[in-house]
């Protein structure tokens, strides 16, 4: 076993690329089999040449990452070992290539993946952009880090998030208190985004003035939504009406994004998803994206990439879509 020496400049960000009690090179141990030890800004690499190729393109990565002012952590490391065993462009490259979004001062989001990059640049790109895979993969997060961006920017007057009120899977009967009470745990996911991107009293008095607008699909009938970045989560859940409705409201300079798992259906039996006609009917449709993402996409804990694969083997075997 031969070693490598990595000489990293600043001291500061080494230390919060290596995390507490060096907790994210213990993690890239695991990850590459590659034995890691640090001593200062210095870091020297024991393992077989590729595997310590690789931990070492992992090191410079996200050192690139910390500089930008990311915190590191052991999901970055299991990501970035992903991507630089698979040969592809790696979340430095991303900054390096300006493809960070910018939610706030001190707040910078990084795709983590390949795919997540390419959704980024669909985003940006195309008036109508569909985001398709399994739960996990930030195609929620990062299409509303991309309205907070838009809006902070001034490129769009107003941020729209809906999703359809389907219940996953069971009945939770009468729920107590105002129609906003029984709406918001339907759409906390996309509350909850918010959250992670502005402050609490930004988001209250955003909604208050209505350049934020969260709220159930129904209440889209009707509208003409311009000058707005609109985003449709949990798209799999609506019915061929409901989508052909609300593709329907786009408006002038206006920008969408529509997100679903077709894995993941809660509609009636028998009830066909608008999302997979959708994407049936839209595929070759010009200024129209469609991005798949995968289990590797994952960025969850580990283990939701095992599930995805075991299920989805289930379903082959049983001889399902």
């Amino acid at each position: 076993m031969a070693e490598d020496e990595l000489v990293l400049d600043d001291n500061e960000i080494a230390l919060v690329l290596f995390g507490d009690n060096d907790r994210n090179l213990r993690a890239l141990e695991q990850e590459t089999g590659v034995r890691v030890s640090s001593r200062g800004n210095r870091v020297r690499l024991n393992g077989a040449a590729l595997e310590r190729k690789v931990a070492r393109r992992v090191l410079q990565d996200l050192y690139e990452m910390a500089t930008s002012g990311m915190q590191i952590d052991e999901r970055d490391v299991r990501s970035a070992t992903h991507m630089a065993s698979e040969g592809l462009a790696p979340a430095g490259q991303a900054i390096v290539e300006g493809e960070v979004i910018e939610v706030g001062r001190r707040k910078r989001i990084v795709p983590r993946t390949r795919t997540q990059r390419v959704y980024l640049r669909a985003i940006r790109d195309q008036d109508l952009t569909f985001g398709l895979g399994p739960a996990g993969t930030g195609k929620t997060y990062l299409a509303v880090a991309m309205a907070v961006q838009a809006l902070r920017r001034r490129e769009v007057a107003r941020i729209v998030l809906t999703r359809p009120a389907v219940e996953a899977g069971e009945r939770l009967g009468f729920l107590p208190g105002t129609f906003q009470d029984k709406i918001d745990p339907y759409l906390r996911p996309l509350t909850d985004a918010l959250h992670e991107m502005m402050e609490p009293d930004e988001v209250r008095l955003r909604m208050e003035r209505g350049s934020i607008e969260v709220a159930p699909l129904a209440y889209m009938r009707g509208r003409t939504l311009n000058d707005a970045f609109i985003i449709l989560d949990e798209a799999q859940n609506t019915t061929i009406e409901q989508m052909r409705m609300f593709l329907t409201r786009l408006g002038f300079d206006s920008k969408a994004v529509i997100d679903g798992d077709i894995t993941q259906t809660d509609l009636p039996r028998g009830a066909n998803s608008g999302l997979v006609h959708a994407c049936g009917i839209l595929e070759s449709v010009p200024g129209i994206a469609m991005v798949r993402f995968d289990e590797k996409d994952v960025v969850r804990h580990p283990l939701v990439q095992e599930i995805i694969r075991a299920y989805e083997r289930s379903d082959d075997a049983d001889g399902r879509d």
